[in-house]
């Protein structure tokens, strides 16, 4: 209607924009442009921020990214259009824009959404409690594709995927849940224990972490002591957490009892393994070393500076030199392996 020169345009404005049909002029003639390129860019970042978009991996993600930037980049050709139409489409245009702005700010609100009756945003202390998760990506499918799903439903090895995702994003709180739900399933299921002692190892429950790692190793010790596969791995591990979770509670004699069974077996070939069986050697040493059989501490050091001297040369030389830091956190030593 203002480009037609609509009657009663032309004088029907207020404030420095008295004439509707006119273009952006004269000392107030940037307002109306700045107005508009501004709102756009703050609109788009309140669309995104905390958008399910933006934790999206994959291709999804990716789109999702470089389609913000893209947003992001109209600021700059919305500033030149706001000079090239006439005010009366401006006006409509900033009240449209605000308008938006007010919207994404009042859901915001949780007391506005209740208000509203519309569902409320998931706060990091319900979503920890939550029985609902988020599936891990599929492998066989490009672009991932998530859904939520019910943990009653799924198998324990699809619990156990889950968990340890959550795990590694940070959220152990969740996890946790996931690998007893796994367990009450199978309770037999040797990796869901591994992996369910070392996260309560983490926390800092060395009892309970104790009693999962040692059902690990029966487990497997009642088939005889693993000499190859992924047993093997997990027996390491189970061990050296095990062993770990008991010297924490102040039961040196049962944890340094773990921490032998890994060097009483035969040296690993499988390259994962390795690296476990002599990370295990020096736990096992710094824990002989803080009980005081240091020459018997040096020998294990000595091993694993044999293997790796790049990684291990330092524990060597500071059990050689009778060093009071050898002694190490036993339980940040050990990384997240799954």
């Amino acid at each position: 209607m203002s480009l037609d020169h609509h009657p009663g345009f032309e004088c029907g404005g207020a404030l420095w924009f008295q004439n509707l049909t006119e273009f952006s002029h004269g000392p107030f003639g940037s307002i109306f442009p700045i107005l508009i390129s501004g709102l756009h860019f703050l609109n788009v970042q309140l669309a995104f921020d905390n958008s399910s978009l933006q934790k999206m991996s994959g291709t999804l993600g990716l789109l999702a990214k470089y389609y913000k930037h893209y947003l992001d980049f109209l600021v700059l050709p919305l500033l030149y259009i706001g000079y090239c139409i006439p005010q009366g489409s401006l006006v409509y245009w900033v009240t449209n824009s605000s308008l938006s702005a007010v919207q994404h700010f009042i859901l915001r609100s949780p007391k506005a959404r209740a208000q509203l009756g519309l569902p409320q945003k998931e706060s990091p202390a319900t979503a920890a409690n939550s029985t609902v998760v988020a599936a891990p990506e599929t492998p066989s499918l490009e672009p991932p594709m998530w859904q939520k799903v019910i943990p009653a439903n799924l198998s324990p090895v699809e619990l156990l995927a889950i968990s340890v995702k959550l795990i590694s994003g940070g959220h152990t709180g969740r996890a946790i849940p996931l690998l007893r739900e796994a367990l009450v399933k199978d309770p037999d299921y040797i990796r869901a224990l591994a992996v369910l002692g070392q996260t309560l190892l983490q926390k800092g429950e060395y009892a309970e972490a104790a009693q999962h790692l040692e059902r690990v190793i029966s487990k497997i010790l009642a088939t005889g002591i693993p000499t190859e596969g992924e047993e093997v791995d997990i027996f390491i591990l189970a061990s050296q957490w095990a062993g770990i979770a008991n010297i924490e509670q102040g039961k040196h004699a049962e944890g340094l009892v773990h921490l032998e069974r890994v060097a009483s077996m035969k040296e690993p070939m499988e390259p994962k393994s390795k690296v476990h069986y002599f990370d295990g050697l020096i736990i096992l040493a710094s824990a002989l070393y803080d009980k005081g059989s240091k020459a018997e501490a040096l020998t294990y050091a000595r091993l694993a500076a044999a293997y790796n001297p790049a990684k291990y040369k330092k524990f060597l030389e500071m059990c050689e030199n009778k060093e009071d830091n050898f002694v190490i956190d036993l339980v940040s030593s050990r990384r997240r392996d799954y």
